[in-house]
């Protein structure tokens, strides 16, 4: 991009109208001493009506009202901020309470699951590895896991350490994440790698960004072979432990003192309940990581120094190249809008979403598991990083909050994020909601009925598809009932709807997740497969329903 031309003696970022570090007075005496008074007098007048225009970085203050706002209009239980400035933490606080069943208090120290947030960590557990001349970016997978396969063996022989990384695999978004998500299954991580070669391309290997968590479980499993410690211990004792984060932990399980812990909550019919917290440890290298904001800080720092921290900066935990590699775009996302921002480019690098915000850029990632969500975002030229973490799955919370902060450090004014965000949250809600309520009023019709036109026997049986395993529909006092054997939380009552067509409305009414079922018959008039896909466009893509295709087990 090419710069505006910048009058002598003029900073240029002061020309751009971002914020300043210093005073006036510092600015004055930068000027070229050459300068007359009178252009000095002139020059100081046009800097005080500037600096009158500009935004100003909220305070404390202001970031209470911002989050006490933000909980209010979300429904938010707790929120937790923590904002730098050049190395020092300026703001950190906990808002609200934990859990709505025992009322206690959130601090910076509480304790919450960052999601996704977990793949930066996964990324510098190999960034180390690479560091330590153990593997490189292009080692091949299976150099390291000899049965690692996905769907096109080209893709398997070339598929590297960096492809684990990127979301560019060519599989589907969220593919196979059923056999993690909603918390209960019981497949093995040995049986999700084998897996992974069912699961058919939707793109081609390396040309589209579509995002995954699977890979990272593998990516985990590289760090285990490679280093001799499990992926949990080599993180913790490897990243947390130098960076003096001593209150994380590498997974739920691992957490020693939970006196100081969220609850998870999701909104049922309006109200907020309690679900319990995501507790497979599969997961942990794509988004099992437990952290406070407090703790979270010494990591954020340690990023915007380039892998340096500790007094001085003269720690090093990652390699200037390796972090340099980290934050280089490795997969396009496309741009829609520029918005606010001005954003001209979108990528994905290691374990970071990187893009351009009013010239500047930034590294960031968010996070969301059943009843929490995270953010953190860092601009490294300004020195500035942002972590909310927050105890319901709404995120329009994180971004209304992460967003105004950031603008205060932009200079960008004018903005009503949460108006906004609450508005087009609204709209989408009622958007799903007419949908689904249409569908709902059809089968309610149906129900009505004096004689319903199913022969349930049609339909009952086993079916299995090859990645996800055996599904059992059954006659239960007249009702047909789907569960998955290897997912014990996905069961519900089918509900008719049209034709071979039925609704799979999920005992778990915190699933947001109910789903058509629309079945094929064979010749003699029996079901013989059927397709699934989620009804609400609402419905998290880890409920990758439409990448299933189970079919009848012949009986033996």
């Amino acid at each position: 991009m090419k710069k505006k031309s910048v009058p002598s003696g003029l900073p240029y970022r002061l020309h751009n109208k971002t914020p300043l570090s210093g005073n006036c007075a510092n600015f004055i005496l930068s000027l070229n001493s050459n300068f007359h008074m009178k252009k000095i007098l002139s020059l100081s007048l046009m800097l005080m009506v500037c600096v009158a225009s500009w935004s100003q970085p909220l305070n404390s203050e202001d970031i209470d009202k911002l989050v006490v706002r933000t909980m209010e209009t979300f429904n938010v239980p707790g929120i937790a901020v923590a904002v730098i400035k050049d190395d020092r933490v300026v703001h950190m606080k906990g808002y609200g309470v934990s859990s709505i069943a025992t009322g206690k208090k959130t601090d910076e120290n509480t304790l919450f699951a960052i999601a996704s947030n977990s793949k930066a960590f996964t990324s510098a557990a190999l960034g180390i590895l690479v560091d330590e001349g153990k593997l490189t970016w292009e080692t091949k997978v299976t150099d390291i896991i000899p049965e690692f396969r996905l769907y096109n063996s080209y893709v398997t022989e070339d598929f590297n350490i960096k492809d684990l990384l990127t979301h560019r695999s060519g599989m589907g978004l969220g593919a196979g994440d059923l056999m993690l998500w909603p918390d209960s299954s019981v497949f093995t991580k040995e049986e999700i790698i084998h897996n992974l070669r069912y699961l058919k391309q939707t793109s081609s290997f390396r040309t589209k960004y579509d995002y995954d968590n699977l890979l990272y479980l593998v990516a985990g499993e590289v760090v285990a072979r490679v280093s001799g410690q499990g992926w949990d211990e080599f993180v913790e004792s490897r990243i947390m432990k130098p960076l003096g984060m001593g209150n994380s932990a590498a997974s739920l399980n691992r957490v020693r003192d939970r006196s100081n812990m969220i609850d998870a909550h999701v909104p049922v019919n309006g109200v907020l309940q309690v679900v319990p917290m995501y507790a497979s440890t599969l997961l942990d290298p794509a988004g099992g990581i437990m952290s406070s904001v407090s703790d979270m800080t010494k990591w954020a720092m340690m990023q915007l120094n380039r892998g340096k921290y500790g007094e001085g900066n003269k720690s090093q935990l990652l390699s200037d190249k390796v972090h340099r590699e980290m934050w280089t775009p490795q997969t396009v996302i496309p741009v829609r809008n520029p918005g606010p921002y001005r954003v001209h480019f979108s990528a994905y690098g290691l374990g970071w979403g990187l893009s351009d915000v009013a010239g500047y850029l930034q590294a960031s990632h968010t996070g969301g598991l059943a009843g929490i969500v995270t953010q953190v975002t860092l601009i490294p030229e300004l020195k500035i990083g942002i972590i909310v973490f927050t105890n319901q799955q709404d995120g329009a919370a994180f971004t209304a909050i992460t967003n105004t902060i950031k603008d205060g450090y932009l200079g960008i004014k004018g903005n009503d994020w949460i108006k906004t965000l609450k508005e087009n949250g609204d709209k989408g809600v009622a958007e799903a909601k007419r949908i689904t309520d249409e569908i709902w009023a059809k089968i309610e019709a149906q129900r009505s009925k004096s004689s319903m036109p199913v022969n349930n026997a049609i339909y009952t049986g086993t079916y299995s598809d090859i990645w996800f395993g055996d599904i059992v529909i059954s006659d239960e006092s007249g009702k047909l009932r789907f569960r998955s054997v290897k997912s014990p939380k996905m069961r519900g009552e089918m509900l008719y709807y049209t034709g071979n067509t039925f609704v799979v409305k999920w005992d778990d009414r915190s699933m947001d997740a109910d789903a058509w079922a629309v079945f094929t018959l064979d010749r003699e008039g029996k079901a013989a497969a059927f397709t699934m896909d989620a009804i609400s466009p609402l419905t998290d893509f880890s409920y990758d329903f439409q990448d299933l295709n189970p079919k009848r087990k012949e009986v033996k």
